[in-house]
């Protein structure tokens, strides 16, 4: 079946105390953005592949493959004021019978954990890799807390992958803030998703520490 791939980059990075996003910070001297497309046209180079970036850094990217020679073909979609408009603008141009959404700043995601989303869409509607927690956990604040068991809890990773008309109808909705990934978008309608194993590397850049793991990890 044809793919769209959808790679969400409209983060701004205030948590990585830099200026620059995150999905343009060096990552084994490449931009983590650049990773990330590889990444995806190495799975799939039939694949369609969508990029929503905020407007103001559009030619910023296209500098960016000029100097680093990237050829790949994908199109860029404008980001909107939340990640689930940026979504909807996307999914305007998607062509795929299948429908793969992923953070651009998870550069390692595995070929193993794509495929094992995709191939999930052959019995559900709706695929979400996910982790075991490793950690105990505890509810509550700092004086007053309890124990909770972490065999009934998943870190949820991406990409998320989804029926094309599935994840169209549900994206027809108006905006809600409990809409905090794209499976909760699609669960809003009645579609419980399948949930696979992820792969340990498929870390989500959000703070200067993550970057220095990954660039380790990349390294090994």
């Amino acid at each position: 079946m044809k793919k769209s791939i959808i790679i969400t980059a409209g983060g701004i990075g205030k948590r990585m105390e830099t200026e620059l996003p995150k999905q343009f910070l060096l990552l084994g001297g490449k931009p983590v953005l650049i990773h990330t497309l590889e990444r995806f046209f190495a799975f799939d180079p039939t694949a369609q592949l969508i990029i929503t970036l905020p407007k103001e850094w559009i030619s910023y990217w296209e500098g960016l493959l000029l100097a680093y020679q990237i050829q790949i073909p994908h199109e860029l979609v404008d980001g909107g004021q939340e990640r689930f408009h940026s979504i909807q603008n996307a999914l305007n141009l998607c062509t795929g019978d299948q429908i793969g959404i992923h953070d651009g700043v998870r550069p390692l995601v595995s070929s193993t954990t794509i495929e094992r989303c995709f191939a999930g869409l052959h019995t559900a509607a709706a695929v979400v890799p996910v982790m075991r927690l490793k950690d105990s956990l505890r509810e509550g604040n700092l004086t007053n807390s309890q124990y909770v068991d972490r065999t009934k809890y998943y870190l949820v990773h991406t990409p998320q992958c989804f029926d094309a008309q599935t994840l169209k109808q549900a994206y027809l909705q108006a905006y809600k803030p409990a809409f905090t990934d794209d499976a909760s978008v699609v669960e809003s309608i009645g579609i419980r998703p399948l949930l696979v194993m992820s792969n340990e590397e498929n870390i989500k850049i959000t703070s200067p520490i993550d970057l220095k793991i990954l660039s380790a990890l990349l390294e090994a």
